[in-house]
């Protein structure tokens, strides 16, 4: 005999573990800067250098960088920033199994900056990493098995449609974003750039021949001081186009990518007349790529032999199927009451928000996603002393992604960002945000299989196929399969079907049927 083997590349994730730590540090205002009078606002990112794991855990090592707009120390008001990097390093503790590989993803930073006195700045950061194992497995599946033509082995086998995912393409690629803009007419050059804020709106990613097809929209924010020492600011969606190279890829495959928008640069550039008018952005996307494509085929089942005993060694293998990718939207509307904007507030020049997720169940109604979104917003108010000064605060949502066939063990990854964000002033104490939410999900099922690994073939003894009665007459049960009486009978399914006169191999319970073993005939 000989098997016949199909080899399917298979992912598995294992349970992620979310870690969070602190990060306390005071640093000194250099000598080249301002004074320090009050903190406006402070932003912290983290960038990853190393992963190092060891067997009961990982050691994550890299950078806090950080940017803080504060209005300096003077006779006229005026803005300053102070940036630099922090060394990071944390232990997370995770039970790592033989063949997986750790995945290590920046979840959150929340960070907060607060005066110690004119020259020193106190840090403050709670940062969040997701540690998500991952191991890629390539398994054998027996789908059919041969006989010599010389062996009378009387040899039925059964089998099984099957409609599995296969892992194509595992990789970590990067797209380079360069694009440039130009100031409105209105706007005055710029002299010096004090804060940006760069984040990806809005991604499509399409699979096409070979790569993968991006599309996306950056919304660029830049305060700046003009040439005349006027304190401006300027915000522009930035649309970029591009393609990743993925080999053997097609428009019948699935994709799910984690895409991270990582050292956003904003470079001043001369126009046409030599003014100080272009802004160049440039930004690197980190993209996590997940490529699958559906493999349908017969898996062979079970057999069983009319001359020879057969004993089948079978073990369990673990795929997926697909149950859902789609792109769903949220929108988010409240109002709040901000005792600060009693003050007489004159316009909101930017808002930024980041999401926090907080629950990813699967319900009846679907599956439900909840947390927050970490809203900041630069306002003017109207003090010449300090014109400048920022919120922050959360806006909780909930959001149901509607599928069918979903249940507890359903395999869910979900990629999340804030596609639009507006505050506006709503009169007093109150101020509106609206927020559209995009989800993109790709969730998949658990399929146990038994996977025959073997078959060992020996003589039927003599006195059971003699004790075997050659006509049965038998009732169908709940759960009968005319396979099963066949190979428990010593006989063929069309065997059952042709005495019996039955049409399609379906039975119900309490049909009558005839059984005879393969070797009597009816005269």
């Amino acid at each position: 005999m000989e098997y016949i083997k199909k080899q399917m590349r298979c992912s598995r994730i294992g349970k992620s573990i979310v870690d969070q730590f602190y990060l306390d540090e005071d640093v000194n205002v250099p000598d080249a800067k301002e004074d320090v009078k009050g903190i406006i606002q402070g932003e912290g990112f983290v960038r990853i250098e190393e992963v190092r794991e060891a067997e009961a855990h990982v050691t994550v090592s890299g950078k806090l960088l950080y940017h803080i707009l504060y209005a300096a120390v003077g006779d006229e008001p005026k803005l300053s920033v102070l940036e630099g990097k922090l060394p990071v390093e944390e232990i997370i503790y995770i039970e790592k199994k033989e063949n997986q590989q750790i995945q290590i993803r920046p979840s959150r930073v929340e960070f907060s900056a607060a005066l110690i006195h004119s020259r020193k700045v106190g840090i403050r950061a709670m940062i969040e990493l997701e540690a998500v194992p991952e191991e890629i497995r390539e398994e054998e599946n027996t789908v059919d098995i041969e006989v010599d033509a010389g062996e009378q082995l009387g040899l039925y086998k059964k089998k099984r449609n099957v409609n599995l995912l296969q892992m194509h393409t595992v990789k970590r690629d990067t797209y380079r974003v360069k694009e440039e803009f130009a100031l409105p007419g209105a706007k005055e050059s710029v002299r010096e750039v004090l804060w940006t804020d760069i984040t990806n709106q809005r991604l499509d990613i399409r699979i096409a021949p070979d790569e993968l097809r991006l599309r996306g929209e950056l919304l660029v924010f830049v305060l700046y001081i003009g040439e005349n020492e006027k304190t401006e600011w300027v915000e522009q969606t930035v649309t970029y186009e591009g393609s990743v190279a993925c080999h053997g890829i097609d428009e019948c495959m699935y994709q799910h990518v984690y895409a991270m928008l990582e050292e956003p640069l904003i470079e001043v550039r001369m126009d046409e007349d030599g003014e100080p008018r272009r802004i160049g952005v440039e930004a690197t996307l980190d993209l996590k790529i997940h490529i699958y494509e559906e493999d349908a085929f017969e898996l062979l089942e079970d057999v069983y032999s009319l001359k020879e005993q057969c004993e089948i060694e079978t073990q369990t293998a673990v795929y997926e199927e697909l149950l859902l990718q789609n792109q769903s939207k949220c929108k988010v509307a409240e109002r709040l009451v901000i005792p600060e904007m009693r003050t007489d507030v004159l316009q909101i020049c930017h808002a930024a928000g980041t999401l926090q997720i907080d629950r990813e169940a699967v319900t009846e109604e679907g599956l439900v996603v909840e947390g927050a979104i970490h809203v900041a917003f630069l306002y003017i108010k109207a003090d010449d002393a300090s014109p400048f000064a920022c919120w922050q605060g959360m806006v909780p949502f909930s959001h149901i992604i509607e599928g069918q066939e979903l249940s507890g063990d359903a395999i869910f990854d979900i990629s999340s960002r804030v596609e639009q964000l507006s505050v506006n002033l709503a009169g007093g104490e109150e101020v509106e945000v609206k927020a559209v939410l995009t989800f993109d999900t790709f969730v998949r099922r658990p399929q146990a299989l038994q996977v025959i690994k073997d078959v060992i073939l020996s003589p039927r003894p003599m006195q059971e196929q003699e004790q075997m009665p050659g006509i049965v007459g038998y009732i169908a049960k709940e759960g009968d399969l005319l396979w099963d009486l066949a190979k428990k009978y010593l006989t063929t399914v069309d065997g059952i079907m042709e005495i019996n006169q039955l049409e399609k191999e379906e039975i119900k319970p309490g049909d009558r049927l005839l059984i005879f073993k393969e070797n009597i005939s009816i005269l």
